[in-house]
Order: structure tokens, then C-alpha cells, then sequence
């Protein structure tokens, strides 16, 4: 297999007239439909669900958006869209129906009108910013506040418990804001139920070679151009690519949650049980009608449109073709029958086969196993127990965290069942599980278990091991971006990433 063959398979299959448009490969929904690369407030760049291994009896979701966001990029930086409702959504009756939904509205106030600037500190006589609030936040001219309500059995609940709840900033460097560490940790709130919060602007956890991935698939042959060698694949400390995301920054929406506020009787049930399987997804929404900075938008009447939502992001990035994406994320879960034919014959796919990997053969009813609350994620799940093909990230409550020594990038793969599919870890590599799902090692781990991956294995930033777990943002004065021909791939010669 060669990299030209590769490049040639793509291009003959995209030209070909095949019966569906090609998906956008291997990003983690960064800008890839084509309404939300014109609306990146809106745009969802990955959504995680996972039992916390800090609280195994809560779950945490993690909803990101706006990507690529460079951390030196001021005045104002990259405060969460006020005209944008911000949703979490729960089934937890097999339906594909959200029976619990967690909203987020976002209010911005500037403080210091005559400021040039978003945030100053240690400058004409205004202290550096310590604080989200009151003394050592008076350099804080734009500043956030949110709500967060919950949505269950027709009854709405606001969750704040009167607190004024504030989104933390970013970080602008370390003359504004000396501990930024420390000030993003003020950003955590305790809510009715027991219920934890965080929202700002964070280092973006995910991690993939995304240059090579749109270079027709041009992967770095030091990483082993597309298949990965043994050694490669077996490690989960390591990159051997660079990682295209490090050093940009994304908003965040951390949540934690009782699994008892989840599951549709209120109470923690064993693995074995389908009760203990949720299916999660979140959803970025828009007025049906609005006008883009109207300073009356807060009094906006008219209904709400869906701009984007994911769940599962092997479906949203690798099944459902370009074409179709807008209409897809506009949709319900429970309405996504009619994108059956995605799955049953990914475009994907027959690319692997083109260019020599073992691939299912079609019809691929395998991949429904992750659009339906079937075992291995819901074992106690009978055929009736299915549900509708639905785009849901499932996640069974009742397999506890895996010890942090023993956590598999490969998740479900490797046989660390807390991870991807089983909802998702921010060190789980769903770039890698997800396109050997594609290929079919679901159907014959053997026949069809090539170790296809892009050889960027972790993070750029390791994950914090306590709420939010999300790291702090990259700084916006000392940034710098992980490229080839740079440092950062520890294996490799002078820890330089491969530029082939």
C-alpha cells in the first residue's frame, strides 16, 4: 500500500458518481458541515460522556464548541454566543427521545466600556485578574454569566440555587492573569441535587494528524503511513504525528451528574441491566428568526432551530456524507432511519478496500450496534430493547471507571470496557477506534482488525484527574502550535514530528 494508491483510490471512488457524497474523514466534528464552517459559535466540536472516576456514582458530560480557537487572538477573545442555547440531552427510555435535558444560555456585560480591551491587569492602576468576581476582577471588562435548567417529565427546574454562575475567561497571559490555574478552578459551581458545573475557555482534548487526514489521507510513513505498526499501536503514551489541535483552545460546558437523576426509575443499576444504558447527545440551537448582533436578541420570542447536535462522533464523521450533514444535525436521533443506507454501505469503506485493507462486506448491519441499544454496551438488552437507529453516544452506568493506570486509548478495543463506544473519555483515540469500526473489526477483529490510525495516540494536554478534567487554556502571550518539523513526538529524532 502506498501513499499515491491511497490518494488515487480516493479521488477515482469521489468521481466515480458513488450513490453517496464522501464524509469528511476523521475530524472530530472541527468545522465539518457546512453550515456550522459558517457558524462556528455554533459549531459542536466533540461531545463525552463518561461514569466519573473521581464519583463512580455520577457522570460526567463535556459539551465543546467553537473550535480552533488561538489563544493570542484578542481583543475580545472567545466568550460563548448569548444567541445560542447550549443543550444536554438524556434517553433513557430506548426511544431515541430526549427524556432530560440540561440547557444553557450564556449573558455577556462589558464592565469597563472606555477599555480597549476584553481583559487588563497589572496595567494603569488595574490589579491583575484573580478573581471572577468582586475584588481582582476589576480588570475583567468582559464577563460572562449563564443559567443552567434542567428539562425532565414536562417540569422545568432551574438548577442555580440563586448563585450567579460565571463562564471563566481565557487565558490572556500571565501578566493579566498570574494563576490562571487558580482562577479557572473558581469557575466550578455546586448546583441543587448535587449537581457540579463548569463553562470557559479550556485547551482543546482532542488530538489527531487532521493536515495528513485531509491530504487525501496522506499519513506520515514514520507513523506507519495509515496502518500502524505494532509498537505504535500499543502505545498510549505517545504521539509519532503531530497533533494538529495542540495549542488551540475550545469552550467548554462540564457537567456532573447523579446517575440517579439519569436512569429512567432514578436508581444505579448493575451493568447487566438495561436500565443502567443512557443514550446522551448534545445540540447547539438558534431563534428560527434572529438578527446576528441585535442587541435585542435576549427578548427573541420565536421558536428555537437546531444548528448542529452529535452524538456518536464515528457516526456524525465517518458515516453520514457531507451532503447530508446539515439536514442530519437539523434532524432528531429518533428520525435517523431514513440515513440507514450510511450505514449499511459506508463510502469509507470501500475506500479502505480500494486501497487494500480487509473490509465487511456490505450489507454492514454491524455498524447498527452503534445506533441501537444492543449488547456489547447494553447487555441485558432483548431485541424489543433496540429502539429506532438513533445517533446516540450510549454509555452503560454500571461499568465503573477504569483504574487510571490501566486506561486503554483504544477503549472498548482493547478490552477497557468504561471506554469509546461505551460513551466517550477525553484520552479515548476515536480517530483510530472509529475507522477500524468502518472497516469491520466489529464483525472479525481478526479478519478485519487492521490497525489503521494516525499515530497521534494522547493528548497535547493531559486531561486534569478531578471536575472538569478538562485542562486549563493555553496561554494567549506563550502559545504555539504542534506542527511537522517541531517538537512534540517524544519517538521520534530530537523529538521532532515527522514531516512524511
Amino acid at each position: 500500500m502506498t501513499l499515491q494508491k491511497i490518494r488515487q483510490a480516493v479521488f477515482a471512488i469521489a468521481c466515480a458518481g458513488a450513490a453517496f457524497s464522501p464524509p469528511a474523514v476523521w475530524a472530530a466534528s472541527h468545522r465539518e458541515a457546512p453550515i456550522t464552517a459558517l457558524d462556528q459559535k455554533a459549531d459542536i466540536t466533540d461531545w463525552y460522556a463518561f461514569v466519573s472516576p473521581e464519583h463512580p456514582d455520577r457522570v460526567i458530560m463535556i459539551l465543546d464548541v467553537d473550535p480552533f480557537l488561538e489563544p493570542s487572538n484578542g481583543p475580545n477573545y472567545f466568550p460563548f454566543d448569548p444567541g445560542v442555547l447550549y443543550e444536554m440531552k438524556v434517553d433513557n427510555t430506548n426511544d431515541g427521545d430526549e427524556d432530560i435535558t440540561f440547557q444553557f444560555r450564556f449573558n455577556t456585560e462589558i464592565r469597563n466600556p472606555a477599555l480597549f480591551t476584553g481583559f487588563a491587569g497589572n496595567l494603569a492602576g488595574i490589579p491583575p485578574i484573580t478573581a471572577l468576581d468582586g475584588s481582582g476582577s476589576e480588570g475583567l471588562s468582559l464577563r460572562q454569566t449563564y443559567s443552567v435548567t434542567m428539562i425532565a417529565n414536562g417540569h422545568t427546574e432551574d438548577l442555580t440555587l440563586g448563585q450567579t454562575l460565571y463562564a471563566v475567561p481565557t487565558n490572556v497571559g500571565p501578566r493579566t492573569m498570574p494563576s490562571y490555574a487558580a482562577l479557572a478552578q473558581q469557575g466550578i459551581y455546586t448546583l441543587s441535587n448535587g449537581v457540579r458545573v463548569f463553562a470557559g475557555t479550556v485547551a482543546d482534548p482532542f488530538f489527531i494528524d487532521l493536515g495528513a487526514a485531509f491530504d487525501s489521507l496522506n499519513f506520515r510513513m514514520a507513523a506507519g503511513g495509515g496502518v500502524l505498526s505494532a509498537a505504535v499501536d500499543s502505545d498510549d503514551h505517545n504521539n509519532y504525528a503531530p497533533n494538529a489541535v495542540a495549542g488551540f483552545n475550545v469552550n467548554s460546558i462540564v457537567l456532573e451528574v447523579p446517575i440517579s437523576m439519569l436512569t429512567r426509575d432514578g436508581k444505579i443499576h448493575p451493568a447487566s441491566d438495561k436500565q443502567a444504558v443512557i443514550g446522551t447527545y448534545a445540540t447547539t440551537s438558534r431563534r428560527q428568526i434572529s438578527v446576528l448582533g441585535d442587541i435585542y436578541a435576549g427578548q427573541d420570542t420565536s421558536g428555537w432551530s437546531v444548528v448542529q447536535r452529535m452524538g456518536n462522533p464515528l457516526i456524525n464523521e465517518l458515516i453520514i456524507g457531507t451532503g447530508y450533514k446539515d439536514r442530519w444535525s437539523m434532524d432528531e436521533p429518533k428520525n435517523d432511519a431514513q440515513f440507514g443506507q450510511f450505514f449499511l454501505n459506508p463510502l469509507l469503506a470501500q475506500v479502505f478496500s480500494s486501497i487494500g485493507v480487509p473490509v465487511a462486506p456490505a450489507p454492514r448491519t454491524d455498524l447498527l450496534i452503534l445506533a441501537q441499544y444492543q449488547a456489547p454496551i447494553c447487555p441485558g438488552c432483548s431485541a424489543t430493547d433496540a429502539g429506532p437507529v438513533a445517533d446516540l453516544l450510549r454509555l452503560n452506568t454500571g461499568i465503573p471507571p477504569t483504574n487510571a493506570a490501566q486506561v486503554k486509548r483504544l477503549g472498548f478495543l482493547a478490552g477497557d470496557t468504561a471506554g469509546f463506544p461505551n460513551g466517550r473519555r477525553l484520552t479515548d483515540d476515536v480517530v483510530d477506534i472509529a475507522s477500524r469500526a468502518v472497516a469491520g473489526i466489529l464483525v472479525d477483529g481478526k479478519k478485519y482488525g487492521t490497525a489503521i490510525g494516525d499515530g497521534v495516540n494522547v493528548p497535547a494536554t493531559t486531561p486534569l484527574t478531578a471536575f472538569p478534567f478538562v485542562a486549563p487554556a493555553y496561554s494567549g502571550r506563550n502559545s504555539s502550535h504542534l506542527g511537522p518539523g517541531q517538537t512534540g513526538c517524544a519517538t521520534q529524532p530530537n523529538g521532532a514530528c515527522p514531516l512524511n
